[in-house]
């Protein structure tokens, strides 16, 4: 996988519990999450007649990662925002911003994101369908 990732960008669990495997088509990565590859809106609309719901956690979460090495960067930043995604019980992320600036030369990169939460019902009921250890 590649780990260059822009705005709307979405992460799944790679353990996370799916209503029919065809609705999810993804990229897998060594950190135990996927990049969903296929087209979301044709996802989003085939859950609800699954039965399924995808939360969006309302709370964004944000990292800055320093360092001139910007692939580093992110992929540090997408392992804080996946721990911080875990703490809320979610199985899934979805990238609002990436920013990249410098401060005295010191090149950042700074990551924005919202929990992500698939689960059949519509009552959230938080991390039940996947493991919470790290990879």
């Amino acid at each position: 996988m590649t780990h260059s990732f822009s705005a709307g960008t979405l992460f799944m669990h790679e353990g996370a519990e799916l209503p029919n495997s065809h609705l999810l088509q993804r990229d897998s990565n060594a950190n135990g999450w996927s990049t969903v590859t296929n087209a979301r809106s044709t996802f989003e609309k085939e859950l609800p007649d699954a039965g399924w719901t995808f939360f969006f956690m309302a709370g964004e979460i944000k990292t800055t990662v320093f360092g001139f090495d910007r692939e580093k960067a992110l992929r540090t930043a997408l392992r804080r925002l996946i721990a911080d995604a875990k703490t809320q019980k979610c199985n899934g992320l979805e990238i609002t911003h990436v920013t990249d600036k410098s401060f005295l030369k010191m090149p950042y990169v700074t990551v924005s994101a919202h929990p992500r939460h698939l689960q059949k019902g519509a009552t959230f009921s938080g991390s039940d369908s996947f493991k919470l250890n790290s990879r």
